[in-house]
């Protein structure tokens, strides 16, 4: 008990007045009967009041003028409002309480009470009862848990005194699928998110002594012993109760991991289809065109080594036949980013040039893009075309026991007919020489055709090589398509 003398050791109530009257606390007298005998100004202020009378006359007026709930909102009885206690001989500490004015439907304070006795003789000469006002303090509080909960960031509150986790969010709960009570009460050292962070001495030595700790990644501990990838962070904090905290917060970097495995399985599958294509291919940098992988076919067909290629440009092996073609595939990429089905000559390592059809496609590989290319070696498929050609033409040196519509066929396959409607040059032919070429396309020999105009052979073939050279033709099978393609324009019926 605290005890307030005079010089004859009797209380001095008026000298106590005096110094408590300008503390910020609030301080109410109350007989041990029950009168409440005095109030100073921040006692008064924190009941609304402009007097002591307003307090009510004894502690059952109090009672009824001022409704007291715990902060879970209960109400809380008459006999356990703090001044009942004290008038039953209770000290007590740190009792918080919501308090407003009967009929009210809110609480206006939110008060954190004490409670002692002064004696005199080993009785209780007078009760004292000290409030604080911790309205602001709760109120922040308050917002604090609002905002905290509805928060969508995962996040859970540690007390720094004994890492105990005091607070856990939705946003956690969700992340975890832990369930609150799961997690609220227990210990750093019961349910470590520490444990296997990156860098956990770090961690741990931060939050030891309340310092922020930097970003890093984790593995969260799951219900069934699993765990998930996070990354996390500790901001220091305190709540209402001025109690140090560390705010943990955290991020979910599950799916980039699933994303990060899958395109990883996704890479592989492609190096091992790339390694084993039958069609030669090689990789190179869109910057610089520096071959970055050939597969086994590319190496087969070249005659290189891989490590004789690889980080060197086309330019630098000499790999096409010559820098114009390189130069016009670097340019179709660069305008279009792929092209298709584009003949060009390779050459090997020994020099031997290979027609292929290139194509490229501009692709990302390892977050980097890059140009994949394919060569389709088709230098059999041209040498039987060539071949098929020259025994076409060597047909036609003397075709006059074939007919008309066979030459027209074995003209078809020394060359595509020009599309429709597509422009022909007009060339400047003289009479003779649609006479020589209307013969030709029957089919005559240069002395058939001497015959028939009645010319020398040697002028026969002076008007041939002067007609040739015209049209573009180098051999009879040319002239014949040439012929057949314009015969409107020439007056011409190769058919006839």
């Amino acid at each position: 008990m605290v005890k307030a003398r005079t010089s004859n050791d009797q209380p001095d109530r008026e000298q106590l007045q005096r110094i408590v009257e300008g503390l910020s606390d609030g301080v109410i007298l109350i007989e041990p009967d029950g009168r409440i005998v005095w109030a100073n100004a921040a006692a008064l202020a924190m009941h609304g009041c402009a007097g002591v009378a307003d307090l009510g006359a004894t502690v059952s007026e109090y009672q009824h003028r001022f409704t007291l709930r715990l902060r879970a909102g209960q109400p809380l009885p008459a006999s356990a409002y703090p001044m009942a206690r004290l008038c039953r001989g209770e000290a007590f500490e740190n009792v918080i309480v919501d308090v407003c004015k009967t009929g009210q439907p809110e609480p206006d304070w939110v008060h954190r009470e004490r409670g002692f006795a002064l004696d005199h003789d080993g009785k209780p000469d007078c009760l004292v009862l000290i409030i604080c006002d911790a309205t602001e303090a709760f109120e922040a509080e308050e917002r604090f848990e609002s905002m905290f909960n509805a928060n969508p960031a995962p996040a859970l509150i540690v007390r720094l005194a004994d890492l105990r986790y005091v607070r856990v969010n939705e946003g956690f709960l969700e992340l975890s699928g832990w369930e609150r009570d799961q997690i609220v009460g227990r210990s750093l050292y019961d349910f470590d998110i520490l444990e296997h962070a990156v860098e956990r001495d770090k961690a741990k030595a931060r939050l030891g002594r309340g310092d922020a700790v930097p970003q890093m990644e984790a593995e969260l501990p799951l219900p069934g012993g699993d765990s998930k990838l996070v990354l996390l962070a500790g901001h220091p904090a305190e709540m209402a109760n001025n109690e140090p905290c560390m705010i943990f917060t955290f991020a979910d970097l599950e799916p980039r991991r699933r994303a990060e495995m899958a395109l990883r399985q996704s890479e592989e599958r492609f190096a091992t289809a790339f390694r084993f294509a039958p069609v030669p291919m090689l990789l190179t940098s869109v910057d610089g065109h520096r071959i970055l992988n050939v597969n086994h076919a590319f190496l087969a067909l070249t005659e290189w080594g891989h490590d004789s290629v690889v980080g060197r440009k086309p330019a630098e092996i000499e790999l096409f036949e010559s820098s114009a073609t390189r130069r016009e595939i670097e340019k179709k990429v660069a305008e279009s980013g792929s092209f298709r089905g584009y003949e060009v000559q390779i050459k090997t390592r020994t020099g031997d040039l290979v027609t292929c059809l290139a194509s490229a496609e501009t692709v990302t590989i390892n977050g980097q893009y890059c140009i994949l290319a394919a060569f389709q070696d088709i230098s059999d498929r041209k040498r039987t075309e060539l071949d098929l050609i020259a025994a076409i033409e060597g047909a036609m040196q003397d075709s006059s026991w074939l007919s008309q519509k066979i030459m027209d066929r074995l003209a078809a396959l020394r060359g595509p007919p020009p599309q429709h409607g597509a422009p022909t040059p007009p060339v400047d032919l003289t009479a003779r020489e649609r006479e020589v070429l209307a013969l030709i396309t029957k089919g005559k020999t240069d002395d058939a055709i001497a015959d028939a105009l009645s010319l020398k052979r040697n002028t026969v073939r002076n008007h041939v090589a002067r007609l040739y050279a015209k049209i573009g033709a180098h051999s009879r099978a040319e002239a014949i398509i040439w012929a057949r393609d314009r015969g409107h324009q020439l007056g011409i019926d190769p058919q006839s």
